[in-house]
């Protein structure tokens, strides 16, 4: 089959996933926060998580399509405004791991899994970079003589979600192990607290890094 009648160029598709994989590999937020959260309360905490991070992430891939994430592109104060109540949600959350719930009475109110997937559905929506990397990365990606602009974006916008899953999901995977040994030596009011102080850490990383 000719390069020109497949919907995405290959010479363009593995550029693309590799570029994408070291991003999501670069330590940020949802890094921090999913390796924090599935070693103080365990693997389930933390894939409802990445399922909240990840409708979040493909909610800005459908605006980007349509156009409304440019808006943040061009629109310095409503950028500023998004980026600060990022800081603001990870400051609460750090606030809520330091007074922390039971990890129990969370599981015996039936809210634990729609909590910890609404705190990453927010989470993520309220970091404008996320936003910003399918205005800024994705159209380059788009080529002309292939699929129409959207099925590409859809495509490579599909792409990047199936690794921001993979990466995610082996992160929670991996930490599951030291929430058991944190639990075994009965520290995990400590590690909750750790947890907290990490978190305020990465609200400082966010202010400084989406200043630029």
């Amino acid at each position: 089959m000719p390069h020109d009648a497949w919907p995405i160029d290959p010479a363009v598709l593995l550029p693309f996933l590799a570029a994408v994989t070291l991003i999501e590999l670069t330590p940020g937020p949802n890094m921090g926060y999913l390796a924090g959260l599935s070693a103080v309360e365990g693997r389930r905490a933390g894939l409802a998580t990445v399922a909240g991070i990840t409708c979040g992430l493909l909610a800005y891939m459908l605006a980007s399509v349509v156009g409304l994430t440019e808006v943040l592109r061009v629109n310095r104060h409503l950028y500023d405004l998004l980026r600060w109540a990022g800081v603001a949600y990870v400051l609460w959350l750090a606030l809520d791991a330091w007074r922390g719930k039971d990890k129990a009475e969370a599981l015996r109110d039936g809210s634990s899994d729609w909590t910890h997937f609404r705190k990453g559905l927010f989470a993520n929506l309220l970091n404008p970079k996320a936003a910003l990397f399918y205005v800024t990365l994705l159209p380059g990606f788009v080529q002309p003589g292939h699929a129409s602009p959207l099925a590409q974006a859809l495509i490579l916008g599909g792409a990047h979600i199936g690794v921001s899953i993979l990466v995610h999901g082996t992160i929670v995977l991996s930490s599951d192990g030291l929430a058991r040994r944190l639990t075994l030596v009965g520290r995990s009011v400590v590690a909750r607290r750790t947890f907290a102080v990490a978190l305020a850490a990465t609200a400082a990383w966010i202010a400084f890094e989406t200043s630029r």
